[in-house]
């Protein structure tokens, strides 16, 4: 979760030709799959596809990630500094665990951020994998990366080339024949 402060602002509606003041106040935000569920059902489109988000789509998946928005007057989040945006857009991107892959790893691929990924794509993993479902309220990277893992592990093991077995083969002899001293 992350917190940021929305100081008090007066903003001009252009449609309702009126000023009005946004309160100063602090918002609690979640990155998580609860809240792409929400952004997508209003959108009916993916929000992990790689693009860029238009101003209206980044605030409307910012009044999705807020934890208590019933309370939130919707003017807010038009208030909400520039440096704010850029900590939201920060904590977005931020993978939320130590674990790193390799190029080589089955299903390294699958990790590609500029793959189009819908909710139910997750939720049907999370189901897949054995997942529970409390962890639909993780930070999003923080899931995609457990499912990503499942993945690795549940992929059948690559077979090794006939090279490959001979070269093993020979060095598992050689440190045979200088363990046990013998030539053969």
């Amino acid at each position: 979760m992350i917190t940021i402060h929305i100081p008090e602002t007066e903003l001009y509606d252009s449609n309702a030709n009126e000023f009005y003041t946004v309160k100063d106040q602090v918002l609690t935000l979640e990155h998580s799959l609860v809240s792409l569920s929400k952004w997508e059902s209003k959108w009916h489109k993916a929000f992990v596809d790689g693009s860029k988000k238009s101003q209206e789509e980044t605030l409307d998946y910012i009044k999705c990630m807020t934890v208590s928005p019933k309370s939130i007057d919707p003017h807010t989040y038009y208030a909400i500094p520039p440096a704010e945006l850029k900590r939201v857009q920060e904590y977005i991107d931020d993978p939320m665990t130590g674990t790193t892959f390799s190029s080589n790893e089955p299903g390294a691929k699958a990790g590609n951020k500029n793959k189009k990924i819908t909710s139910e794509e997750i939720y049907y993993q999370m189901v897949a994998y054995g997942v529970p479902f409390e962890c639909e309220k993780w930070h999003l990277n923080r899931l995609l990366t457990l499912l990503r893992i499942c993945g690795i592990k549940n992929s059948p093991q690559k077979k090794m080339g006939k090279g490959a077995i001979m070269s093993q083969n020979r060095a598992l002899n050689e440190a045979r024949r200088k363990a046990l001293h013998t030539t053969g």
